[in-house]
């Protein structure tokens, strides 16, 4: 698998992960902020679009600045996430 499809199935994790853990907290806040960023990634991958406009670096930091929860395992996929995308730059 190439890195771009990589990527793909990393961001997808991170998206399930958010909806399927904070679903009723993506309204508003860093939840939110993080959500929209990786789902606009994600459409930005999917449809072959410059993937300069990825904005998903700083997510794993924003989210342990407003949450004390650092061993959250959503931070580890995001950090997966962070480092491919950096790795496809």
């Amino acid at each position: 698998m190439n890195n771009r499809k990589q990527l793909i199935e990393q961001i997808k994790a991170v998206v399930n992960k958010l909806e399927k853990e904070y679903g009723n907290e993506l309204d508003n806040g860093i939840l939110h902020l993080i959500y929209i960023r990786y789902k606009n990634a994600l459409e930005i991958l999917e449809n072959d679009m410059d993937i300069n406009e990825i904005n998903i670096i700083g997510g794993v930091r924003a989210y342990m600045d407003s949450y004390s929860n650092y061993q959250n395992p959503l931070l580890g996929e995001m950090h997966k996430a962070e480092k491919m995308y950096n790795k496809l730059l």
